[in-house]
Formats: C-alpha cells, structure tokens, sequence
C-alpha cells in the first residue's frame, strides 16, 4: 500500500496554509494598491502559485492525517477540496496565458469574476461524472430494491441522485438567461453563487468520502495485531451468520492464518454483537460457533455480546481487551464499505484500531456509502457549519466587490 496507517502520533496542522493565504492577499493588496490593471497578469500569476501551495499543503495534509487518524473528517475534506483548487490553478494559468495574449479583451475585472464564478464553473465541469455517477447510482440501486425489497434506506442513493442532477440542472436554468436593474442582477448572482457554494462543499465531501472509503476498504493491516474485533450485522433465522457476517468472519479468518504463517504470531478474536429481537442467539455466540467449526482455539476467542451499535461494538469491544492488555495492537473486520465509519467510531472511544474490508455484492456498495456518507455529515455539524459560514463570507464579499 502507498499509505501506512497510524504512524503518526500528532495530528498535522494547517498553519503552512494560514501563513499561505496571509501571503498571498498581502502580495495581491500590494499589486492592486499599486496598479490592478498594469498588474492583474502578475496578480493571477500570484493567485496560481496559491493554488498550487494550498493544494500542495492539502495533500501533505491528507497523507499525514492517514498516518496520524485515517479515520477522520478531516481526511475526507483534505482530499476533496485539493480537487478544487487544482480547478482553481488550472483557471489562473488559462487566465494569466489570455492577458498575456489578448490584454485588451481580458482586464483586471476578470480576476474576481473568475473566483467568484469559480463554484458554477465547477459545478458545470463536473457535471459529466455526475451525471454518470448518479446514473450508475439509480442502477445500483434499482437492482438492491430488487434483491433487498423496497425500504427508505435502500432509496437514497436514488434520492441522491435526483439531487446531483436537479442541481446543476437548477444552477444551468437560473444562470443562463438574468436581466434588470443592477442590484436585480447582483442578487441573482449571490442567489446563484451561494446555492453553487453549497453544492460545491458537498460535491468536494461526496468525492472525499469515496476516495476515503475506497482507502480505507483497501487497507491491508501490518501483521502484527493481538487482538481482532469482528463487528456483528444480522444473523439468519437459524442462527447461522448472514451472508454479510459470514464475509465478515472469513476476512478475519484469512487475516488470522495469514498472520501465523507469516510472522508466526496469533491473535485473539474478539466476536462483538448483541442479541437482537428477532434473533434466536446473540451475534457473538453465532460468531464464536463459526470460528471454532473452523479449527480456532476456543482460548483465541472472547465474546462481547451486549452492544447493539457499530458505537457500542467498539466501546464494550475496548473494554474486553483493556481488562487484558492496555498496549494491544488491535485490527476489525467488517464489510467494506463499512471499515471508515467503524474505524471513525473507534476513534471516538479512543481506541486505535485499523480496519478490514470483506467483500459484499456491487449493487450494494453504492448505497451503503451513500449511508456512510450521510451519517458521517449529520454526525459533523459544528465543522461544516464553520466551513459553509466562511464558505458564505467569502462568495457575499466577492459579490459585493464585484458589483462595486
């Protein structure tokens, strides 16, 4: 693998980024203080060079939050919003190339009608994978309510979808044609640029969550674990695990084998699930009943069998293995769509644990995520408040400078 997760022991800060953009308006007040329009060629030279520093710091941001907490909001907006700003520097150099070419058609104004349109123009970029991604989507979708029956959980990915397309769809329709007064056209734009704004912060989260969860399903955990946790989903009537437990359980398996062949070291398990109402047996036992069929010592196994959430599983999971060893190094199987909400969840109980991801059918991938994804934005509240708050500053004063 390129990343190696949790090697890091401090969390990597965003000063050099702070530092950057004081810069970069301190250079850019300069430049348009002494001369915009003699300067604006330099000035879009300074706003490139930016984006390429804000994107450089955001991706070592990225890579060293994997090592530090792979699991992490942070890392999903790291990696999002670089994608933006590389939009961002590819406009500029376009930008700087046709004043250079063409100084009498493209002025000084261009320089902030180019920000400040920046979050249109990438909605309007982007629409070809979006319009493809949400296609893809539907079918997905369409086949799990086929295999899974129809419930609200299995319709997301298509409520997304709807979504996806009806806003760049709304932003193509309102844009395209705006008369009137000069204070009409400036709120139509900042109408226009704050729904553009919000898209865009989410697009930015919806390509960060799938980079992430991608990652992190991919992760091959360093063979050297004393401990693994089996997360519980659902057992069949007869106790037996589901299909999805069941992958669950063999991921682990082959993990366990391929520790003891090659380090020759063992582990224990740690089988973690409830008994839930309709289940003859707690998840653990039926766990636990699998993995002793399959040769594992009864010794390597220790249930936990009261948590009843992906939360609880990890809480009362952690408390097993602290009675035995506080320093454990521990690894969790789940399905892997899964592995980056769990491991966020470990995170939150203080426990550093890297995760697995077992296999699961591809019409159910799609809409898991998109659950991953929603509850992973419902659970960051007071961030993205934070960010669409200075998200909203920033397009308002743009728009206000624009229109000056």
């Amino acid at each position: 693998m390129i990343f190696r997760f949790d090697t890091r022991d401090k969390k990597p800060k965003l000063r050099a980024l702070l530092a950057l953009t004081i810069a970069a308006a301190v250079v850019v007040g300069m430049l348009a203080w002494t001369d915009c329009a003699r300067n604006a060629a330099a000035i879009c030279i300074v706003m490139a060079v930016y984006a390429f520093g804000a994107i450089s710091v955001l991706l070592w941001a990225f890579r060293e939050q994997i090592r530090y907490n792979p699991y992490s909001y942070n890392t999903i907006f790291y990696i999002g919003f670089a994608l933006f700003g590389l939009y961002i520097l590819i406009t500029y150099i376009v930008l700087v190339v046709n004043m250079l070419r063409f100084p009498e058609v493209y002025k000084e104004n261009q320089i902030i009608h180019v920000l400040l349109g920046s979050a249109k123009s990438f909605m309007v970029l982007t629409s070809p994978f979006l319009f493809t991604f949400s296609a893809a989507l539907c079918i997905s979708n369409i086949s799990l309510i086929r295999h899974e029956g129809r419930r609200i959980v299995n319709l997301l990915g298509i409520i997304l979808s709807v979504l996806l397309v009806a806003g760049v769809v709304f932003i193509f329709l309102f844009d395209y044609s705006v008369s009137g007064s000069e204070r009409e056209v400036m709120i139509h734009d900042l109408i226009a640029n704050l729904f553009a704004a919000f898209y865009l912060y989410f697009e930015c989260m919806l390509i960060g969550i799938i980079v992430a969860d991608v990652i992190a399903a991919r992760y091959e955990p360093e063979k050297n674990k004393d401990f693994l946790i089996i997360l519980g989903c659902g057992l069949k009537k007869d106790g037996t695990p589901s299909p999805l437990l069941r992958g669950r359980i063999d991921r682990a398996l082959d993990f366990y084998k391929r520790q003891k062949e090659e380090t020759g070291k063992s582990l224990t398990f740690v089988t973690s699930g409830g008994r839930g109402p309709d289940e003859v047996i707690s998840e653990s036992a039926s766990m636990k009943r699998y993995l002793l069929e399959r040769g594992v010592p009864e010794e390597r196994i220790i249930e936990e069998d009261r948590s009843t959430s992906t939360f609880e599983n990890m809480r009362f999971s952690k408390e097993k293995i602290w009675e035995r060893d506080p320093q454990a190094k521990i690894a969790f199987s789940t399905t892997n769509y899964h592995v980056f909400r769990s491991g966020l969840f470990a995170r939150r109980v203080k426990m550093r644990a890297v995760g697995m991801g077992a296999k699961t059918k591809w019409y159910f991938w799609p809409n898991a995520a998109v659950r991953e994804f929603v509850g992973l934005l419902t659970r960051h509240r007071g961030k993205q408040a934070l960010i669409l708050g200075a998200m909203i500053a920033i397009y308002v004063v743009l728009t206000l400078a624009a229109y000056r």
